[in-house]
């Protein structure tokens, strides 16, 4: 039968990630879900972002029993460890000081939650920033212009950010910002919500 395309919900209430669906050109709602983000003794990162996305997505389920919900978490990791958002202007510094001349892998965790049946659809895609060798005063100078406190590896890949690079390596760059729109647009398709041709949908 035909349907009307069912309601988008974007469980993030960060101005990047609805920026990217935007770009998508399909009317969806943004709702903050409540969830612990502390990671798990000894949980590597991609497992980590996969689990929170997931979470993200079912924390809102029940305010939207007909929608697709869109979850999504991202880390940023070098050496082993995980780079948090640096929430101030000196560890800002210091985590750039610390990716200066070297490369940051990020892990960015997709799950597109179908509220009606439970299904779930969910995806990490790995990319990673290969950084240029950064003077100080470089550093200094971005952080005071761009203030990227609330971003994993304290750097905006789409602003100012791409002056700190030397390559990039991954297969979508939207990945880098918060939400990879290339596995979304394959999930919602396999949802039955494409994102080309969205007006009516079959079941």
């Amino acid at each position: 039968m035909t349907r009307a395309p069912r309601t988008l919900v974007l469980a993030s209430t960060s101005p990047f990630r609805r920026a990217l669906l935007e770009r998508l050109g399909l009317p969806f709602s943004t709702c903050a879900p409540d969830v612990d983000e502390t990671p798990r003794p000894g949980e590597p990162p991609a497992a980590m972002v996969a689990r929170l996305a997931r979470a993200k997505a079912e924390a809102v389920r029940d305010r939207f029993p007909g929608a697709l919900i869109i979850g999504s978490d991202q880390c940023a990791e070098l050496d082993g460890k995980i780079l948090g958002k640096p929430g101030n202007h000196e560890r800002a510094v210091a985590q750039l000081s610390a990716a200066s001349g070297r490369s940051v892998a990020f892990h960015t965790g997709l799950c597109l939650l179908d509220a009606e049946s439970g299904e779930r659809q969910e995806a990490v895609e790995p990319f990673r920033v290969h950084f240029r060798t950064l003077g100080r005063e470089e550093i200094e100078d971005y952080v005071r212009r761009e203030q990227p406190y609330g971003c994993a590896g304290s750097f905006k890949s789409e602003g100012l950010g791409i002056a700190l690079f030397e390559r990039l390596e991954g297969d979508d760059p939207t990945a880098l910002i918060g939400l990879p729109l290339i596995a979304l647009c394959r999930m919602l398709a396999q949802a039955h919500r494409p994102v080309l041709n969205p007006g009516t949908f079959r079941r």
